[in-house]
């Protein structure tokens, strides 16, 4: 088994279609949220992009999570932006990705609608221009996020039916 890595910009759907997918699969899902220093959350909520060095121990606490997952297999939500955040996140053990990406200006608007996150709009570009797409040689698929949820999570379940074990 392995787990999967629902990841994208804030807004993308990344919760969503993570939630569904865990169930479906019947495995754990862990909000990557939930592995945010306090200090993060709060930089983040005073409209400020979080560096490499903010993001360091969140990752790891996620490659950790994925680690002890990898025998059951579970699914984890990352913005996962850099292809060097997902090579920590690998570290962990198998992971495959599942890219949600889409235009600008539908997540900026699914930001606005979304109440009780801390992460503004006025982070959305931050996060778009750190943005690396999955490179040939990373296990995945990228799903676009105008489709329905119930649609993107079929569509990798299909990639993950032919993926090799």
């Amino acid at each position: 088994m392995m787990v999967i890595v629902v990841m994208g910009v804030a807004g993308s759907g990344k919760t969503t279609v993570g939630q569904d997918l865990a169930a479906r699969l019947g495995v754990e899902y862990a909000e990557a949220d939930s592995f945010h220093p306090k200090a993060n959350i709060e930089k983040m909520s005073a409209g400020h992009p979080l560096t490499d060095d903010d993001r360091g121990p969140w990752l790891r606490a996620i490659a950790a999570w994925i680690h002890d997952h990898r025998a059951a297999g579970g699914v984890v939500s990352s913005s996962a932006l850099k292809r060097r955040y997902r090579d920590v996140l690998r570290g962990g053990g198998d992971v495959w990705f599942l890219h949600l990406d889409g235009p600008r200006e539908l997540i900026a608007d699914r930001m606005k609608h979304r109440a009780g996150h801390f992460m503004p709009v006025s982070l959305l570009d931050s996060q778009l221009a750190d943005l690396e797409p999955l490179e040939s040689d990373e296990h995945g698929i990228v799903a676009a996020i105008a489709d329905d949820p119930g649609d993107i999570v079929r569509t990798a379940l299909d990639a993950l039916a032919t993926e090799p074990s």
